[in-house]
């Protein structure tokens, strides 16, 4: 019996039919396994908010019913870290771990996997963007009320949370930066680079380094 010749994927549509069916299955693939679930994450995460009137809220939702923002930077938000702002990124950061709810227990294990050593990939990454779901909206609603009332922009918080973590020894992973990489067609960083805090940092950081420890996980959502 004399052989065809030709291989997998070489049938009815002969191999250049079969190359593209393959090609076109793997980008259906990477769609919904890589992409939706991004555009789906970032859709919660920039959640629009809409600035109310009166004094700040004392939670997620501001008084009225609407939601809230938080103020515009002042001054250098790079500035060294002080007693202040990490008392402030504390209280937000419970407001924060709150709304997450049952959803950030997958955020926490890969966090201790990365820990351990391990580089976050890919796959991991989108696993904890799908099973945070809508969660990362209300933590996002929760954390600019709570800025608000701390009278903290959201770009000082990002810069205090940069010196927390490294006064904590920890890696500065967002996966919200990385979700948008994705989105726009880029591979995302995921190294686990740390940074060493000065000693004003860890003096300052130390007396909360139990509780900012347990909800240091929360950076890999940018939150």
């Amino acid at each position: 019996m004399r052989s065809s010749g030709r291989g997998w994927g070489c049938g009815c549509l002969g191999c250049g039919g079969g190359t593209l069916l393959v090609l076109a299955l793997l980008g259906g693939l990477a769609w919904f396994l890589v992409i939706q679930p991004a555009r789906a994450f970032l859709a919660n995460w920039q959640t629009p908010t809409t600035q109310t009137q009166g004094g700040p809220a004392q939670s997620g939702q501001a008084q009225g019913g609407g939601t809230v923002t938080p103020p515009a930077p002042t001054g250098n938000v790079n500035a060294a870290l002080t007693k202040a702002d990490v008392q402030k990124f504390v209280r937000v950061r419970r407001d924060v771990r709150q709304a997450m709810g049952s959803s950030f227990t997958g955020v926490q294990q890969v966090w201790t996997d990365i820990q351990n050593g391990q580089n976050p990939n890919l796959f991991q990454m989108m696993t904890v963007l799908r099973e945070v779901g809508g969660s990362v909206g209300a933590a996002r609603q929760a954390q600019e009320a709570a800025l608000n009332r701390e009278n903290m922009s959201a770009e000082r918080y990002a810069a205090v949370r940069a010196s927390v973590n490294r006064a904590l020894g920890v890696p500065s992973i967002d996966f919200s930066q990385a979700a948008q990489s994705l989105q726009n067609g880029q591979l995302p960083d995921l190294n686990r680079d740390v940074q060493t805090g000065t000693a004003q940092e860890r003096a300052l950081v130390q007396p909360f380094q139990r509780e900012l420890t347990d909800t240091v996980a929360l950076g890999l959502l940018g939150l």
